[in-house]
């Protein structure tokens, strides 16, 4: 990129045309932002990032005429926690949430936390959710308590219902769990519209959440709007339309990331449609890696080691795409660390929205963005799981891992066809410090070659459990916030 365009973009993002002489210049008009957020979709789950018997033409379309991140790690390897880290810009646990919120749970993403839609409110953004929320099923947690004007989608996984994975309903007799699970309840606003009680219901989903993404950015094409949608799948169970049923040679999962792709295209059309395309920043990516043990009806890591649940690169280091004609460079790709956590500090960096009042850990990453090579705004990353366990840290190329119990899918048989294959929760990981420039598999610990590089690392280790606590090392950390909670919840 030139440095007279570069520079271009960094003086006036918001203005469209030079004014004449003696003319005021025209106010500042922020973007409307989509961001599009996958669950359990793979690093290698694009063509764009390698992955084969199927095509995404439409994210590669994406792709293609912006950035693409190949050092994308999403805040927590799980569901619940994933969601936090986006909307918040925190790690998790520094909100209070951790692993995946099932549907008795009595805990949510706290009101007092300040959300990226809160964030644009100040900017007097039009905000929606559609698709899955996992941040709290009770009504005090649901979107529209936490900043958005509408809401239509299920509140947690669509696993978590009383169906099991032949599709048939859940049997008491055989102490399944699941047998407890109400049905998915999809919910517009903060009321229950219908029971999602089959697969064949579940087939319809992506549909609806695109039909009504569609209609919410046709309705606000003359004011700034965010969009927040948040696809159940890939997810199991997977569910596909007759529209791609069996188009793909993958099977199950291609045809669902088809139609996915078909999602984007339908959501890109519009924008072109509205004349919304050159001032609309688009966001794609996955809150965690593939769930592995699901075999064929999982995704891929691309190479990269384990996968969801493990702090691992295939648990967290997902793809991300962004497109915003103008400022971002079309074909770029960027290989710097950057986190689902910069999100919300880099939206209110573009639309000059004050940043929420308690600390946050995203930084801003809109230099990277602008393909400015010689920024590095984020340094370090941390790698928790389970309730506070820091099992990771990171600097620039450098990861260390901590001893630490943990799952791990290597040497056990994967299942097929949507019904699980085997893993262990608890294998004992040892130390090791990989060159993820050199290794990105982490497959060579070199610990033993790089003394002062563990030494560096595990000091920020240590500030890191001042601040936030770590359960390994039973560290209680100073700086938490607590969820929120409703003691009477059933």
């Amino acid at each position: 990129m030139s440095n007279l365009f570069r520079n271009s973009l960094l003086t006036g993002l918001f203005v469209s045309s030079v004014p004449a002489i003696g003319q005021s210049l025209p106010k500042p008009q922020p973007p409307n932002v989509v961001l599009i957020f996958m669950d359990d979709m793979g690093y290698g789950d694009l063509s764009c990032y390698g992955a084969l018997q199927y095509k995404t033409p439409n994210l590669d379309r994406l792709a293609s005429q912006g950035v693409r991140f190949t050092n994308f790690v999403s805040a927590q390897a799980v569901c619940s926690a994933s969601r936090a880290g986006i909307l918040t810009g925190c790690y998790p646990n520094r909100v209070g949430i951790s692993g995946a919120l099932m549907p008795d749970a009595k805990i949510g993403l706290n009101p007092d936390e300040e959300t990226i839609p809160e964030v644009l409110k100040k900017r007097n953004y039009k905000t929606a959710a559609v698709g899955k929320w996992h941040l709290g099923h009770l009504r005090e947690f649901l979107p529209l308590q936490q900043g958005f004007d509408e809401y239509l989608g299920l509140p947690y996984s669509n696993d978590m219902w009383p169906v099991n994975y032949d599709g048939k309903p859940a049997s008491a007799d055989k102490n399944d769990r699941k047998f407890n699970y109400p049905p998915l309840p999809l919910i517009d606003g903060n009321e229950k519209v219908r029971e999602i009680k089959t697969l064949d219901d579940q087939s319809e989903l992506t549909t609806l959440y695109t039909e009504r993404a569609v209609r919410f950015i046709s309705q606000h094409k003359k004011e700034p709007f965010f969009l927040y949608m948040a696809h159940s799948m890939p997810h199991v169970p997977l569910a596909v339309s007759s529209k791609f049923k069996g188009k793909s040679q993958q099977g199950m999962y291609g045809d669902v990331l088809m139609e996915i792709d078909w999602s984007v295209g339908e959501i890109l059309k519009t924008l072109e449609k509205n004349g919304l395309d050159k001032n609309t920043l688009v966001i794609f990516t996955s809150d965690n890696g593939p769930w592995l043990n699901f075999g064929n009806h999982a995704g891929s890591t691309g190479g990269l080691r384990e996968g969801k649940g493990a702090s691992f690169e295939g648990g967290q280091r997902v793809p991300c795409l962004m497109k915003w004609p103008g400022h971002i460079a079309p074909g770029t790709v960027c290989n710097k660390l950057a986190s689902t956590i910069d999100i919300l500090p880099t939206l209110a960096s573009i639309t000059q929205a004050p940043l929420p009042e308690k600390k946050i850990d995203g930084v801003n990453i809109l230099p990277l963005m602008l393909g400015n090579e010689a920024a590095n705004p984020r340094e370090t990353f941390l790698y928790y799981y389970r309730k506070n366990s820091l099992e990771a840290v990171r600097k620039g190329d450098w990861k260390l891992v901590f001893a630490h119990p943990g799952r791990t899918y290597v040497g056990f048989r994967p299942g097929a066809d949507g019904f699980p294959g085997s893993v262990n929760e608890n294998f004992q990981h040892e130390e090791g410090l990989y060159d993820l420039r050199r290794d990105p598999g982490e497959r060579y610990d070199v610990k033993e070659y790089y003394p002062e590089v563990v030494a560096e690392l595990k000091k920020i280790a240590e500030e890191a459990r001042q601040d936030l606590g770590d359960d390994i090392q039973k560290a209680e950390g100073k700086n938490r916030r607590e969820p929120g909670r409703i003691e009477t919840a059933k």
